[in-house]
Formats: C-alpha cells, sequence, structure tokens
C-alpha cells in the first residue's frame, strides 16, 4: 500500500531555499510517476513538477522553472522538491502524488494521481 509521507516544510523568509521530501513506504515506488503539487490558501491546488519513474524525464509548471527542481532517489523511495529564492506567493501546502498510470501529455493534471501525501506546510514571509 502507498502511503505518502512529506516533510521539510516550514517559515522562511522570501529569497531564502527549502528542500521538501516525501517518502514512500512501498517497495513499488519505482513504478511510480510523481509529482508535487500545492494549494495556497482560497486558491484550488495546482501542478508544480513532476518527475518520471526513472528520471528521465521532469516537468515544471512554467512559472516556477528555474525556482523549482525536482528529483527522486529510487533506492531511498524518496522524491524531493528543492525551492529557490522563495516568494512570498509560494506559500501554500505542497502535496506530494503518485502515479502508475499517467497519460502522456496530462502529468500536470491532479485527476492523474491516485495516490497523494497529507502535505507539508511552507510559509514564505515578506
Amino acid at each position: 500500500q502507498v502511503t505518502l509521507v512529506e516533510s521539510g516544510g516550514g517559515l522562511v523568509q522570501a529569497g531564502d531555499s527549502l528542500r521538501l521530501s516525501c517518502r514512500d513506504s512501498d517497495d513499488t515506488f519505482a513504478d511510480y510517476m510523481m509529482a508535487w503539487f500545492r494549494q495556497a490558501p482560497g486558491k484550488e491546488r495546482e501542478f508544480v513538477a513532476a518527475i518520471t519513474w526513472k528520471a528521465l524525464r521532469t516537468y515544471y509548471e512554467d512559472s516556477l522553472k528555474g525556482r523549482f527542481t525536482i528529483s527522486r532517489d529510487n533506492a531511498k523511495k524518496a522524491v524531493y522538491l528543492q525551492m529557490n529564492n522563495l516568494k512570498a506567493e509560494d506559500t501554500a501546502v505542497y502535496y506530494c502524488a503518485a502515479s502508475t498510470t499517467v497519460v502522456n501529455g496530462r502529468e500536470s493534471s491532479a485527476d492523474e494521481y491516485e495516490y497523494w501525501g497529507r502535505g507539508a506546510q511552507v510559509t514564505v514571509s515578506s
């Protein structure tokens, strides 16, 4: 059974960096497409980044390219989100998600992901 647990969130100042981690207890972690989404107060959940099973391809929300980096370590059953030069508008709950069946071209759609973590709060003060 897939259980995703995020960690690494917290309160930082604008311009700081933060790395989120998401760990899975399932032995088939390497089979999953992994992604990060976020949801700010009063807003809909939005796509942040995704990474394929063998980390051969990554996908990003256009506005976050260059500041955020997704990576994974299948041996540790973990996926990471490195966030640099954080801004107040990055404040949100960040969710880790996993999928075995993402349709090509729909990597940024939350509907494609079957498994979700509970989220990690990231607060950026300006």
